[in-house]
Protein backbone atom coordinates (compact mmCIF):
# COMPACT_ATOMS: atom_id res chain seq x y z
CA UNK A 1 0.00 0.00 0.00
CA UNK A 2 1.32 3.43 -0.93
CA UNK A 3 1.69 5.88 1.92
CA UNK A 4 0.23 9.38 1.68
CA UNK A 5 3.72 10.78 1.09
CA UNK A 6 4.45 8.27 -1.68
CA UNK A 7 1.15 9.07 -3.38
CA UNK A 8 1.74 12.82 -3.05
CA UNK A 9 5.30 12.53 -4.36
CA UNK A 10 4.10 10.45 -7.30
CA UNK A 11 1.38 12.94 -8.21
CA UNK A 12 3.85 15.85 -7.99
CA UNK A 13 6.28 14.01 -10.26
CA UNK A 14 3.73 13.42 -13.03
CA UNK A 15 1.54 16.52 -12.94
CA UNK A 16 3.33 18.62 -15.58
CA UNK A 17 3.92 15.79 -18.01
CA UNK A 18 0.35 14.57 -17.62
CA UNK A 19 -0.95 18.09 -18.25
CA UNK A 20 1.16 18.54 -21.37
CA UNK A 21 0.17 15.13 -22.72
CA UNK A 22 -3.49 15.94 -22.17
CA UNK A 23 -3.14 19.37 -23.79
CA UNK A 24 -1.72 17.63 -26.87
CA UNK A 25 -4.77 15.36 -26.93
CA UNK A 26 -7.62 17.79 -26.23
CA UNK A 27 -6.01 21.07 -27.38
CA UNK A 28 -7.67 23.01 -24.58
CA UNK A 29 -5.70 24.06 -21.49
CA UNK A 30 -8.73 24.35 -19.20
CA UNK A 31 -10.14 20.98 -20.23
CA UNK A 32 -6.71 19.38 -19.90
CA UNK A 33 -6.32 20.75 -16.39
CA UNK A 34 -9.75 19.40 -15.42
CA UNK A 35 -8.96 15.98 -16.88
CA UNK A 36 -5.62 15.73 -15.08
CA UNK A 37 -7.08 16.89 -11.76
CA UNK A 38 -9.99 14.45 -12.04
CA UNK A 39 -7.55 11.63 -12.86
CA UNK A 40 -5.40 12.47 -9.85
CA UNK A 41 -8.45 12.55 -7.58
CA UNK A 42 -9.67 9.22 -8.96
CA UNK A 43 -6.25 7.67 -8.34
CA UNK A 44 -6.13 8.98 -4.78
CA UNK A 45 -9.69 7.92 -3.96
CA UNK A 46 -9.83 4.49 -5.56
CA UNK A 47 -6.29 3.21 -5.94
CA UNK A 48 -4.33 4.59 -2.97
CA UNK A 49 -4.22 1.05 -1.55
CA UNK A 50 -2.06 -0.13 -4.47
CA UNK A 51 1.71 -0.61 -4.12
CA UNK A 52 3.74 2.43 -5.23
CA UNK A 53 5.20 0.51 -8.18
CA UNK A 54 1.72 0.10 -9.70
CA UNK A 55 0.79 3.78 -9.50
CA UNK A 56 2.36 4.93 -12.81
CA UNK A 57 0.50 2.41 -14.97
CA UNK A 58 -2.77 2.82 -13.10
CA UNK A 59 -2.52 6.60 -13.38
CA UNK A 60 -1.73 6.51 -17.10
CA UNK A 61 -4.72 4.24 -17.69
CA UNK A 62 -7.00 6.52 -15.65
CA UNK A 63 -5.71 9.55 -17.58
CA UNK A 64 -6.26 7.86 -20.94
CA UNK A 65 -9.78 6.83 -19.97
CA UNK A 66 -10.60 10.32 -18.68
CA UNK A 67 -9.36 11.83 -21.94
CA UNK A 68 -11.51 9.43 -23.98
CA UNK A 69 -14.49 10.27 -21.76
CA UNK A 70 -13.92 13.97 -22.45
CA UNK A 71 -13.97 13.31 -26.21
CA UNK A 72 -17.20 11.33 -25.87
CA UNK A 73 -18.85 14.14 -23.90
CA UNK A 74 -17.70 16.68 -26.50
CA UNK A 75 -19.17 14.60 -29.31
CA UNK A 76 -22.52 14.45 -27.52
CA UNK A 77 -22.51 18.18 -26.74
CA UNK A 78 -21.64 19.06 -30.32
CA UNK A 79 -24.41 16.82 -31.62
CA UNK A 80 -27.00 18.54 -29.43
CA UNK A 81 -25.98 22.12 -30.05
CA UNK A 82 -23.47 23.87 -32.24
CA UNK A 83 -20.51 25.22 -30.37
CA UNK A 84 -19.93 28.70 -31.77
CA UNK A 85 -16.58 29.05 -30.07
CA UNK A 86 -15.18 26.39 -32.39
CA UNK A 87 -15.36 28.95 -35.20
CA UNK A 88 -13.00 31.33 -33.41
CA UNK A 89 -9.34 31.47 -34.38
CA UNK A 90 -7.13 29.31 -32.21
CA UNK A 91 -4.72 31.86 -30.76
CA UNK A 92 -3.83 29.84 -27.67
CA UNK A 93 -0.08 29.72 -27.13
CA UNK A 94 -0.02 26.88 -24.60
CA UNK A 95 -0.95 28.77 -21.45
CA UNK A 96 1.37 29.20 -18.50
CA UNK A 97 3.09 25.83 -18.91
CA UNK A 98 6.58 26.20 -20.28
CA UNK A 99 8.32 23.13 -21.68
CA UNK A 100 11.66 24.84 -21.13
CA UNK A 101 11.17 24.62 -17.36
CA UNK A 102 11.94 20.93 -17.74
CA UNK A 103 15.27 21.45 -19.51
CA UNK A 104 18.75 22.06 -18.20
CA UNK A 105 21.97 22.87 -19.97
CA UNK A 106 24.53 20.12 -20.64
CA UNK A 107 26.38 20.93 -17.42
CA UNK A 108 23.17 20.82 -15.33
CA UNK A 109 22.72 24.57 -14.84
CA UNK A 110 19.81 26.70 -15.86
CA UNK A 111 20.47 29.93 -17.74
CA UNK A 112 24.09 29.13 -18.61
CA UNK A 113 23.58 29.64 -22.34
CA UNK A 114 23.58 32.82 -24.38
CA UNK A 115 20.37 34.65 -25.21
CA UNK A 116 20.73 33.68 -28.88
CA UNK A 117 21.06 30.00 -27.95
CA UNK A 118 18.04 30.24 -25.65
CA UNK A 119 15.89 31.84 -28.33
CA UNK A 120 17.06 29.32 -30.92
CA UNK A 121 16.28 26.43 -28.59
CA UNK A 122 12.85 27.90 -27.80
CA UNK A 123 12.06 28.16 -31.49
CA UNK A 124 13.13 24.58 -32.16
CA UNK A 125 11.12 23.28 -29.19
CA UNK A 126 8.06 25.20 -30.35
CA UNK A 127 8.39 23.65 -33.81
CA UNK A 128 8.75 20.19 -32.26
CA UNK A 129 5.72 20.74 -30.01
CA UNK A 130 3.69 21.88 -33.00
CA UNK A 131 4.71 18.85 -35.06
CA UNK A 132 3.89 16.47 -32.20
CA UNK A 133 0.48 18.13 -32.04
CA UNK A 134 -0.06 17.36 -35.75
CA UNK A 135 0.49 13.61 -35.31
CA UNK A 136 -2.58 11.36 -35.50
CA UNK A 137 -4.07 10.75 -32.05
CA UNK A 138 -2.89 7.15 -31.54
CA UNK A 139 0.62 7.92 -32.82
CA UNK A 140 0.81 10.99 -30.58
CA UNK A 141 -0.39 8.99 -27.56
CA UNK A 142 2.11 6.17 -28.17
CA UNK A 143 4.95 8.64 -28.80
CA UNK A 144 4.24 10.66 -25.65
CA UNK A 145 3.83 7.59 -23.45
CA UNK A 146 7.03 5.98 -24.74
CA UNK A 147 9.31 9.00 -24.98
CA UNK A 148 7.75 11.64 -22.71
CA UNK A 149 6.48 9.36 -19.93
CA UNK A 150 9.33 6.88 -20.55
CA UNK A 151 7.10 3.82 -20.31
CA UNK A 152 8.31 0.60 -21.92
CA UNK A 153 6.44 -1.08 -24.77
CA UNK A 154 4.45 -3.42 -22.51
CA UNK A 155 3.39 -0.61 -20.17
CA UNK A 156 2.42 1.60 -23.12
CA UNK A 157 0.36 -1.23 -24.61
CA UNK A 158 -1.42 -1.72 -21.28
CA UNK A 159 -2.22 1.99 -20.99
CA UNK A 160 -3.40 2.28 -24.60
CA UNK A 161 -5.33 -0.99 -24.52
CA UNK A 162 -3.63 -2.42 -27.61
CA UNK A 163 -0.93 -4.94 -28.52
CA UNK A 164 2.79 -4.32 -28.13
CA UNK A 165 3.12 -4.60 -31.90
CA UNK A 166 0.62 -1.76 -32.36
CA UNK A 167 2.62 0.40 -29.94
CA UNK A 168 5.81 -0.26 -31.90
CA UNK A 169 4.04 0.56 -35.18
CA UNK A 170 2.53 3.79 -33.82
CA UNK A 171 5.88 4.89 -32.35
CA UNK A 172 7.78 4.09 -35.53
CA UNK A 173 5.33 6.00 -37.67
CA UNK A 174 5.37 8.94 -35.26
CA UNK A 175 9.17 9.11 -35.20
CA UNK A 176 9.39 8.93 -38.99
CA UNK A 177 6.69 11.57 -39.44
CA UNK A 178 8.40 13.89 -36.94
CA UNK A 179 11.81 13.38 -38.52
CA UNK A 180 10.43 14.11 -41.99
CA UNK A 181 8.57 17.23 -40.79
CA UNK A 182 11.57 18.55 -38.88
CA UNK A 183 13.97 17.93 -41.79
CA UNK A 184 11.50 19.82 -43.97
CA UNK A 185 11.85 22.78 -41.61
CA UNK A 186 15.65 22.60 -41.67
CA UNK A 187 16.11 20.92 -38.29
CA UNK A 188 18.53 18.00 -38.38
CA UNK A 189 19.68 15.76 -35.52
Amino acid sequence: MASDKELTDFLKSVEKRAFKRTVYAVRDDDAALDIVQDSMIRLAEKYADRPPAELPLVFQRILSNATMDWFRRQRVRNAVMQNLSSFEADGDDGGDFDLLEMLESADGQLGAESAADTVGRQQVLLIIETEVGHLPARQREAFLLRYWEELDVAETAAVMGCSEGSVKTHCSRAVHALAKALRGKGIAP
